[in-house]
């Protein structure tokens, strides 16, 4: 298989035709890499755009993805909760900030058990919580903030307003003081991947023709967000998971994200062929 995708790729150099730009991805991982390339006006004259990411729960030589929306929007958010800090052995004097963050923290993650559509995507993760030195001392303040994800841009924004309005309303049941920013100015939310449904007919079945139908899957749902949401919003895109898992050569395969993560090169030959610049002028 490896070979037979090198020989398309000199099989094919007579069939290339028109305009190609290769787009790598800075600052895809929070910063919203792609935003800003198309802010400067780099990809004006591209109208459609196809991408790759690899993938550990597919083995090498099989690819998957689905039409329409396929990937999360996404934001960040710090809630800081102030108090007042007072010596733990007499709380009473203390206006206590942890008690009210975690209140607040609990109640949280109620947006998406109790108020969420069950046939709707909603994440809200806490993933830090950050407070206090001493064993002795109520801190002033706390600060903690995660993720929320959704797979509509209504969706993300009620989870916005529903944060802001628990963080705020709990802190003050607890006669504390809460601010919550989403720090957009420096981490732009990403928007839901859409796969264009004839970008993604035509990439699945360029797929099959040379990895074979039974290698072409149909990916579930991700709540994982990716900057080529930015593109996807612009241009018609399509946006596809290679796999990588490959046993025999690999003693362990590590997740995404993993420290641990390496992926089989053998999978290179096999990612240029599947973005064959032909592909996309037909």
């Amino acid at each position: 298989m490896l070979l037979g995708a090198a020989k398309l790729l000199q099989d094919r150099k007579s069939d290339l035709k028109g305009t190609v730009k290769l787009v790598f991805q800075p600052a895809e991982e929070g910063y919203g890499g792609a935003y800003y390339i198309l802010q400067e006006g780099w990809l004006d004259d591209v109208s459609a755009i196809f991408g790759l990411h690899v993938s550990p729960d597919l083995p090498l030589g099989a690819v998957s993805s689905r039409p329409g929306p396929f990937a999360a929007t996404a934001a960040r958010f710090i809630a800081t909760v102030n108090g007042k800090g007072g010596h733990a052995a007499a709380p009473h004097q203390a206006i206590d900030p942890i008690v009210a963050a975690s209140t607040a923290i609990l109640s949280l993650q109620q947006i998406v058990s109790r108020e969420t559509d069950p046939l709707q995507s909603a994440v809200v993760s806490i993933t830090f919580l950050k407070g206090g030195e001493a064993f002795n001392v109520i801190p002033e303040s706390v600060t903690f903030g995660g993720t929320l994800r959704s797979l509509s841009d209504d969706g993300l924004s009620h989870l916005k307003k529903r944060i802001r309005e628990i963080v705020e309303g709990q802190s003050a049941a607890h006669h504390c003081a809460a601010s919550v920013d989403f720090m957009e100015d420096k981490m732009r939310p990403y928007p839901v991947v859409i796969n264009d449904e004839g970008m993604y007919g035509h990439a699945k079945a360029v797929a099959e023709s040379f990895l074979g139908e039974g290698n072409v899957r149909v990916s579930p749902l991700v709540m994982g967000a990716e900057d080529f949401g930015f593109y996807a919003q612009r241009m018609a895109g399509a946006f596809f998971f290679i796999g990588i898992r490959n046993k025999s050569a690999m003693a362990t395969v590590h997740k995404l994200h993993s420290p641990y993560f390496v992926i089989d090169e053998d999978v290179l030959p096999l990612g240029a062929a599947f973005m064959l610049p032909w592909q996309l002028n037909t």
